[in-house]
């Protein structure tokens, strides 16, 4: 898999678009839709530990896993790895040489849509941050990972920006992977094909329980209701219409650093997703 560096001609839903990766861009990635401190950051009692920004954390453990998050500073194993390698790793969940794959609850599935474009701005920023020396230690499964999740990927035009339902798609899914959350669990990950964006799956943590909310346009369990303005407050503050503050573990304070526009694409993408009612 090689990327382009230089700038390039994408075609998205028959719009030529011109993009190439920034530093810039992959700040606003990582730190804002991306979330990706809401898994890789140590957590304190009083939230992130920012002066070990993205230095790994223990994110979940179950029968099944002990999922922890790596260093993807300059002070974790990733120093050693190329760009490509680095990318291939976000994007296809292969670690160098091919020798595992990356399990839950990375979103590969997902990550597998990024743009070459993003994934290469994504990596560019998380070269520069600063490097960090923490081991978080390694993940467990007793559950069997796939050798792959797919073919490889080969490329990815970058999508035209804007605030349109096919940008506000791409923000939802391969980049802030709400869906990923929001959607009940199947035999083999999120149903998306049938309960895309339902809601219910159970969240554990020094909280206590939280259950995702549905985003489905459904008139009595979804988000029908709800002006854009308070799905706006929802997304960025972690404030229900009502003030009341909503519960972990969802990156609240990433999505706040969203662009207007971003967020309004992805509320105008969530307002046209079939209407479906709560998980059984």
């Amino acid at each position: 898999m090689k990327f382009r560096t230089c700038s390039i001609i994408a075609l998205f839903a028959g719009t030529a678009v011109l993009a190439e990766p920034t530093l810039e861009r992959g700040e606003y990635l990582v730190e804002g839709p991306a979330g990706c401190g809401n898994c890789h950051t140590p957590m304190g009692p009083q939230g992130p530990i920012m002066d070990m920004n993205l230095s790994g954390r223990l994110v979940d453990e179950t029968p099944a896993f002990k999922a922890v998050a790596p260093n993807i500073t300059p002070g974790g194993r990733v120093a050693a790895w190329t760009d490509d390698e680095f990318a291939k790793a976000i994007r296809e969940g292969i670690t160098p040489g091919g020798t595992r794959a990356i399990g839950p609850p990375m979103p590969i599935a997902l990550y597998r849509r990024l743009s070459d474009d993003d994934v290469m701005s994504m990596v560019m920023y998380l070269r520069s941050v600063p490097a960090v020396d923490n081991d978080p230690g390694e993940s467990v499964y007793n559950i069997p990972l796939p050798p792959a999740y797919g073919p490889p990927v080969d490329y990815v035009a970058h999508p035209e920006e804007g605030v349109t339902v096919a940008y506000g798609e791409y923000l939802a899914g391969p980049v802030a992977h709400c869906i990923e959350c929001h959607s009940p669990m199947g035999p083999m990950g999120p149903d998306w094909m049938n309960q895309l964006g339902a809601g219910g799956f159970e969240f554990h943590g020094p909280w206590g329980t939280s259950v995702s909310a549905n985003l489905t346009p459904h008139p009595e369990d979804g988000i029908a209701e709800w002006s854009d303005e308070e799905l706006s407050q929802m997304i960025t503050a972690g404030l229900a219409p009502d003030g009341t503050p909503m519960m972990p573990p969802m990156g609240y304070g990433y999505y706040s650093r969203m662009t207007e526009e971003d967020v309004a694409a992805v509320i105008l993408y969530l307002r046209q997703i079939p209407p479906l009612p709560d998980p059984m």
